[in-house]
C-alpha cells in the first residue's frame, strides 16, 4: 500500500516516516544540494572559458563543441538508469559513488594535457553528474513528508534554477581571479575541494536504508531508453557544427526506439519483473505525465535563452563574461527567493502556483524582448533588470513546485527512476532550446543585416512562446485537478489530496 502522499512502503532503519523523521535530514539535504549545484553548474560554466581553452589546447571547433555538449549528452543518458539503480542498491550508496566520480573526473578535466583527454573527462564527468542528479530528488522523497517535502523541493528548485542562471557569472569570476594561460583549468579544479568536503559530509549525514534485494536490472530497457536519448540529443549537441543537417535521420530512429521501449517495459510488467521505468507512472500516477511534459517544454525556453543572452551581450555589445553574467543576475536573484517561498506555498496552492509562476515568466520574458529591441546599447544591461527580475520570480514558482507536484504521488520505491525521467525531459528540453534559440538568433542576424537588437528580440520571443505552451499545460493540469477533486474556484490545499494507488 502507498501512503496518502505516495510514499510507498516504508522499510529500513532510516526509511523515514512522518512520525520518525531523521534528525539529520536538513543537514543531509544541504549536502546533496551543494553536490547538485556543482553538477548542474558545469552545464553552463564552461562556456565562458572556451576562448582561452581553445587557445591553450589548440582545439578544433568540433572538440570545443564536445567539451560543452558532451557533458550534457552523457548527463542525460545516465539519469534514468542511475535513478533505477539507486532505487535498487540504495540512494546513499549511489550518491557517494557518483559524487566521488564527479570529483575525480573534474580533477582529470582540469589536468588534461590535450583536447582528446579533456573531452573524455567531460563525458565521464557528465555520466557521474547524471548519476548524481536523480538521487537528490529521490532522497527528498525518502527523507521528507507533507509540508516539509514542499519546502525541501523549494530549496531543490532554487538550486536547479540558480545553478543554470549563475554559471556565466561564476565562470567569469573564476577567470578574473585565475588570470593566466591556464586559468580555465580552475573552472574544473574548483569542484575538487568542494566535492571532497561534500563527500565526507554526505557519508556522515545521508541516512542508510535497510539492505534490500537488488532485484531485476532491466538491461534491454536501459539500452532502448539510452538509444532514444542519444538519438534525440546527438543531433542537438552537434547543432553548432552542422549536426542537424547531418544527423536529422536520428529523430525518426528515436521515435521507433521509444515505441520499442514502451512495448518492452509493458512486457516486463506483465512478466512481474521490475522495469527500468514503470509505465504505470505515466498512466496512473496523478500529475506525473503532465508534470514531465510541463518541465520539458519549460526548459526549452528557460535553458536556451541564457546562451542567446551571452551572445548578445558579449559578441553584440562587447561585454566581458563577468559583465554579461551580471546583466542576467536579477533573474537568478528573483528565482532564488521565490523558489524558497514557493516551497512553502505549494502545499496550499498546488498547480495554481505553477500557473502563477509561468504567467510571470511569460510577462517578464516578453518585456525583456521589447526592452532589448528598443533600449540604447549602453543602457540595455540596466533596463533589462526589472523584467528579468519578474521572470525570475515566476521561474522560482515553476521548477520546484512542478517537481513537488509531479513526484507527489510517486511511491518512494520508484522515486529514483521517476525523478530521473523528469530530469531527462528537462535535459532534452534544454538541448532543444539551446540548439533552436541560438539557431534562430543567428538566422535573424542574417535576415536583419546584423541587427543584434531585432535578432535577440526574435529569439527571446520564441522562448516566450514556448513558455506560453508550458502555461497551457499547467492550466489544463490545474483545471483537471480541480475537477478530479470537485474543488471550488478558491485556492485550497490541492497538494494534500490523497494519491490513488499506483496499480
Amino acid at each position: 500500500m502507498t501512503s496518502p502522499h505516495g510514499a510507498g512502503p516504508t522499510s529500513g532503519r532510516a526509511d523515514l516516516t512522518a512520525e520518525e523523521p531523521d534528525p539529520r535530514r536538513w543537514k543531509a539535504l544541504s549536502v546533496t544540494l551543494v553536490a547538485g549545484f556543482m553538477s548542474l553548474l558545469d552545464v553552463s560554466i564552461v562556456s565562458v572559458a572556451l576562448p582561452s581553452l581553445q587557445r591553450d589546447l589548440g582545439t578544433t571547433p568540433a572538440q570545443v563543441q564536445w567539451v560543452v555538449s558532451g557533458y550534457a549528452l552523457t548527463f542525460g543518458l545516465a539519469l534514468v538508469p542511475a535513478g533505477r539503480l539507486g532505487d535498487a542498491i540504495g540512494r546513499r550508496r549511489m550518491f557517494l559513488i557518483a559524487l566521488a566520480g564527479f570529483v575525480l573526473f573534474s580533477a582529470l578535466a582540469g589536468a588534461a594535457p590535450n583536447a582528446t583527454l579533456l573531452v573524455f573527462a567531460r563525458l565521464a564527468q557528465g555520466i557521474a553528474a547524471g548519476a548524481l542528479a536523480p538521487q537528490n530528488s529521490a532522497l527528498i522523497q525518502q527523507m521528507f513528508r507533507g509540508a516539509e517535502r514542499g519546502r525541501a523541493f523549494g530549496f531543490f528548485g532554487a538550486t536547479v534554477g540558480i545553478s543554470t542562471a549563475v554559471g556565466p557569472i561564476i565562470g567569469g569570476l573564476i577567470l578574473a581571479l585565475a588570470a593566466g594561460p591556464d586559468g580555465w583549468r580552475w573552472i574544473f579544479y574548483v569542484n575538487v575541494p568542494i566535492g571532497v568536503v561534500a563527500l565526507l559530509l554526505a557519508a556522515r549525514f545521508i541516512p542508510h536504508s535497510r539492505r534490500r534485494s537488488r532485484g531485476h536490472i532491466d538491461v534491454v530497457g536501459t539500452g532502448l531508453l539510452g538509444g532514444v536519448v542519444l538519438a534525440l540529443l546527438l543531433p542537438l549537441v552537434e547543432a553548432g557544427v552542422g549536426g542537424l543537417a547531418r544527423l536529422w535521420w536520428l529523430f525518426p530512429v528515436a521515435a521507433v526506439l521509444a515505441v520499442g521501449f514502451v512495448l518492452w517495459e509493458r512486457r516486463e510488467e506483465r512478466r512481474g519483473k521490475e522495469p527500468l521505468l514503470d509505465i504505470r507512472l505515466l498512466r496512473n500516477t496523478v500529475g506525473y505525465a503532465s508534470g514531465v511534459a510541463l518541465g520539458t517544454v519549460y526548459f526549452i525556453g528557460f535553458s536556451g535563452m541564457w546562451l542567446v543572452f551571452a551572445l548578445y551581450f558579449q559578441t553584440g555589445l562587447g561585454f566581458t563574461p563577468l559583465q554579461s553574467g551580471l546583466a542576467v543576475t536579477p533573474f537568478a536573484l528573483g528565482s532564488a527567493v521565490s523558489s524558497v517561498v514557493g516551497g512553502r506555498l505549494v502545499a496550499r496552492l498546488g498547480r495554481l502556483l505553477t500557473v502563477m509562476g509561468l504567467s510571470l515568466v511569460v510577462v517578464g520574458l516578453a518585456a525583456t524582448g521589447v526592452v532589448l529591441m528598443i533600449a540604447p546599447p549602453h543602457t540595455a544591461g540596466y533596463l533589462v533588470a526589472a523584467p528579468l527580475l519578474v521572470a525570475g520570480i515566476g521561474g522560482g514558482w515553476v521548477i520546484s513546485p512542478n517537481t513537488t507536484m509531479t513526484l507527489r504521488c510517486v511511491p518512494v520505491s520508484k522515486a529514483g527512476s521517476a525523478g530521473g525521467a523528469l530530469q531527462t525531459g528537462q535535459r532534452i528540453g534544454a538541448a532543444i532550446g539551446t540548439a533552436t534559440l541560438v539557431g534562430i538568433y543567428y538566422a535573424a542576424l542574417i535576415r536583419t543585416g546584423g541587427d543584434i537588437h531585432r535578432a535577440v528580440a526574435i529569439a527571446v520571443g520564441l522562448a516566450t512562446a514556448t513558455e506560453v505552451v508550458a502555461l497551457g499545460v499547467g492550466i489544463m493540469e490545474w483545471r483537471t485537478s480541480r475537477k478530479r477533486a470537485r474543488l471550488p474556484a478558491t485556492p485550497v490545499p490541492q497538494a494534500e489530496l490523497p494519491c490513488p494507488d499506483l496499480h
